[in-house]
């Protein structure tokens, strides 16, 4: 389960903070799934997970262009969205009204709704000027997952992520070793007396 807070670090009443005390990487994934898989891994082996944090760095935007669009489209659009509308305020009156003819309600509203609808969509659509004539829906999408942790726990929890192969370990380094030197060369000869 995931919730989400309002404010980036700030609390509402019965949420965590999202805000970690001196965050430390554990690792950086590719996919969100792997990721979660690292979180589950610290899960299973009993670490206090509510120290965790993925965070999806490198965002980038898709925009998926999804059609054409033309004086039919846009009025028919605007149509629907104003006859459900306009049912739903012509329900709200039957169910709360004194008349008797709840049916005759709703279709009138719903008709209102409709020609309203397309009213508004039509002036909407004539003031971009051609701006904009295809429809599209966006998303936006992060590349890579990093999972932070705090950092009285991370090295804790990046023992638990090596020991399960999720993330590489980090090298030791090796106490320094004498060399071993190429022996002296021999000392001159001494010189003969003449």
């Amino acid at each position: 389960m995931s919730m989400q807070a309002g404010r980036p670090g700030g609390t509402r009443p019965g949420f965590p903070s999202i805000a970690l005390e001196y965050p430390l990487s554990l690792g950086t994934f590719e996919t969100y799934a792997a990721a979660q898989r690292a979180v589950d891994a610290l899960s299973d082996a009993q670490f206090p997970v509510q120290n965790c944090l993925i965070v999806g760095t490198e965002l980038k935007q898709l925009e998926r262009v999804t059609g054409r669009l033309t004086w039919s489209r846009v009025l028919l659009a605007g149509m629907m969205s104003g006859l459900w509308l306009g049912l739903f305020v012509g329900l709200v009156f039957a169910m709360f009204g004194q008349r008797q003819d709840g049916f005759t309600l709703m279709a009138f509203t719903a008709l209102s709704g409709a020609v309203f609808g397309m009213i508004w969509s039509a002036l909407g659509y004539a003031f971009t000027r051609g701006a904009r004539d295809f429809t599209s829906v966006s998303q936006t999408v992060a590349t890579k997952y990093e999972v932070l942790c705090e950092h009285k726990h991370a090295q804790a929890a990046r023992d638990i992520l090596v020991k399960e192969g999720l993330i590489s370990g980090y090298p030791v380094q090796q106490p320094a070793q004498p060399s071993q030197a190429a022996p002296p060369p021999p000392p001159p000869a001494p010189h003969a007396p003449q």
